[in-house]
């Protein structure tokens, strides 16, 4: 079945060539167009996307804004933002708000097909330039002291599922390695995510770092 997809951004000729370029792909399907903010969240509680591929700078309500409310009314729907600023401003917002993907615009096609597939396997994708803010920003809250959490409370599988999962692989990439089902590896997900109190996949590769489980 393949990924179905809502297109948001005020500038029309824009939207064309993101639909001819995704159009062109056999697992995805667009299923709605958005010019505006008020017309993408109609659009989310009509169609209940897989994806919402995110413009930030709409005319009449903030991207990082609607990234929310999106979540609010579809919380299944994964969000790509794909925008013009590079700067750590508007990129951490938007994790926070429940981006999984971060693409700038001036980025190769294959980058936003790239983004787009790891949103669908419920992964993060984030483009190389700016998954370095990333990483300084673990470290220097590392060097300050702040969120670090022991590992204590976690089982010695749950710290192998969390390394893995750190590392960016899918729950059936660490069944397969682990010889275990998809459905322990969420489970054991869901009771690291609890246990550490973390609420996105960001979090979790920071506290990894933070904690020497993975190397920056």
């Amino acid at each position: 079945m393949p990924t179905r997809l809502l297109l948001v951004d005020d500038h029309a000729v824009v939207r064309s060539g993101l639909r001819m370029l995704l159009e062109g792909e056999s697992d995805m399907q667009i299923v709605g167009e958005a010019g505006s903010a008020a017309e993408a969240l109609q659009a989310v509680e009509r169609l209940q996307p897989d994806i919402v591929l995110l413009d930030i700078g709409l005319p009449d309500l903030s991207g990082i804004e609607v990234a929310r409310q999106v979540k609010q009314r579809s919380p299944a729907t994964a969000i790509v933002a794909l925008t013009i600023h590079e700067d750590e401003e508007y990129f951490f917002k938007m994790l926070e708000a429940g981006a999984v993907g971060y693409v700038p615009k001036r980025a190769a096609p294959e980058e936003l097909i790239q983004a787009i597939l790891a949103a669908a396997s419920g992964e993060v994708y984030l483009y190389p330039s700016l998954a370095k803010l990333l990483v300084k920003d673990y470290l220097t809250s590392e060097g300050s002291g702040r969120g670090v959490r022991a590992l204590d409370g976690l089982t010695d599988r749950e710290q192998e599922v969390l390394a893995l999962l750190a590392e960016g692989e899918s729950n059936p990439e660490i069944a397969d390695r682990l010889g275990i089902s998809p459905k322990t590896v969420s489970r054991h997900r869901e009771n690291i995510m609890r246990k550490l109190n973390l609420h996105s996949r960001s979090e979790l590769v920071k506290y990894a770092i933070r904690k020497g489980i993975i190397q920056p």
